[in-house]
Parts: structure tokens; sequence; C-alpha cells
């Protein structure tokens, strides 16, 4: 497992060239506090926290952006901060969520884990970045996921739905080793039932159950066999993103159909 500054979603890195506006703002948005209402142990290795920026009445961002934490476990500023995509949709609420997995040597995620209780306070800039959906939405969106990069892809797919937003298909594909590692696993299965325009699908690598088994891979060759019209959002460790990227390549996808961030 590589170390915790080159992960993204949980540590997350920029992979789309760099905009001088986006840069600009990048650089001169502003820190704020936020205090932490209520936290949820999600899996054995995996919490989620829900964050009030009460300096504000409603936060606002765009389903598949971050936000960058200051953690106070180093005296240089950049050795501080750790980056997280926001997993829930954009509510008109100051709370929002993240989810978090914990990293065996990862400075950010065992302070976290450690220290972070209800009541505690995050100083956190954001949101940033440019992982987002285009509107309109005007293709099939095959969203290939492993870990907790399902973040940005529930956040979509919550405010499509709530927001009843014209749209295509969105295919959620996640991976994940065993069935306890699912996030979301519950409420997923019922946004499938209630969104014609969503299908769910987890698979898990290293256990047998009722579901799809096996990587991520075999199952967006299958669904784009034929080469149908669809765009594509990569999120999780670098060997599934350049396998992906690679296939879907080869299967005859330009890179502008290609979008990815990834853990490192």
């Amino acid at each position: 497992m590589l170390k915790e500054e080159s992960i993204l979603f949980s540590l997350k890195k920029i992979t789309f060239p760099f905009r001088m506006p986006y840069l600009y703002t990048l650089m001169t948005v502003d820190w704020q506090q936020g205090r932490v209402v209520k936290i949820i142990e999600e899996t054995w290795n995996t919490r989620r926290f829900f964050i009030e920026a009460y300096q504000t009445t409603t936060f606002d961002f765009k389903p598949g952006q971050f936000v960058t934490l200051d953690l106070p476990i180093h005296e240089k500023k950049n050795k501080r901060w750790r980056s997280y995509s926001i997993a829930s949709r954009p509510d008109g609420t100051n709370v929002f969520e993240l989810v978090i997995v914990l990293v065996d040597d990862g400075l950010g995620t065992n302070y976290i884990f450690e220290n972070i209780k209800v009541g505690d306070e995050f100083t956190f800039r954001g949101a940033l970045g440019v992982f987002t959906l285009p509107e309109p939405i005007e293709h099939d969106y095959y969203m290939i996921c492993t870990g907790t990069g399902i973040a940005p892809f529930r956040s979509m797919a919550l405010d499509a739905f709530h927001k009843a937003k014209p749209c295509k298909h969105f295919y959620l594909i996640y991976g994940t080793r065993t069935k306890g590692d699912l996030l979301y696993f519950d409420e997923l299965k019922q946004l499938e039932l209630d969104f014609p325009s969503f299908t769910y699908i987890p698979t898990l690598s290293r256990e047998s159950w009722d579901g799809r088994t096996g990587y991520v891979h075999a199952i967006y060759k299958e669904l784009c066999n034929g080469k149908p019209d669809a765009h594509f959002l990569l999120c999780g460790w670098k060997n599934m993103i350049d396998d992906a990227r690679r296939n879907l390549a080869e299967m005859g996808y330009d890179k502008h159909q290609i979008h990815f961030e990834l853990y490192g």
C-alpha cells in the first residue's frame, strides 16, 4: 500500500491539466472552521464524519468536489494538508459528509481516528475540484471505483435523484474485497429501486456471495461490449485506474470520454 501522502479520496491528487483560473482559486480560497456533529462507524476501518460549516448557513459545492483539511501533524503546512471527497449531496444545509478509511501508516488518518470525536473541529478549505458532471448530462456514465472512491459517485447519484436532473443512465461499478467492506450498500440498493436511471453493481474480489465477484474490469467490458456511447469516471488505486484506461482505449473509447482521479 502506498504512503498516505500519495493517496486521493482518502488523499486527493489532482490528475487533470491545471487551468489558471482553477489554480488561482486553489491558492486563494479561504480556510474556515467546521464542527463534527456526528460520526458513524461504517465498516471495521471506515468512518463517516458529518461536519457543520458553522460559519455559514449553506455550504455550497458540486457533487464530485473535495475539501482539504489542515491537521496538526507536521510543522510544514503542505505536509499537514489532507484532501477528501465530499460523500454527501448538496442539500442546502451547512453540513457535509466525509467518508475516511484508516491507512495503517498514514499520519493524517491515524490522527483523525485517534483524536477526532463529536464536537471537535477541523480547519478546512473548499469545496474544490473539477471532477464533476456536466450540465446537461447527455451521455451514459459508467462510474467505476474501489474503496472510498465511491464518495463522489454517491454524491452525484443522490444529487441527480433528489433534484430530478434530466440524465441518461448511471452505472455504478464498485469493487471491494468483501461484503463487509462495501460502503452505503443498503442505501444504494434502495436507490437503484427508486431511481430508474441508476444501476448499482457491487463486486467482491475475495469473497463469494449472491452478487458479482472478481474485479471491476470484467463488468464494464461486458456492459460496453459493442461500444455504446458513454463516458467513464474512474476513482481508485492507481493500478485499477491504469488498467481501466488501457482497457477502455483498447475498446475504442477516446481519452476525452475517460475522466479519472486516483489514490496514488
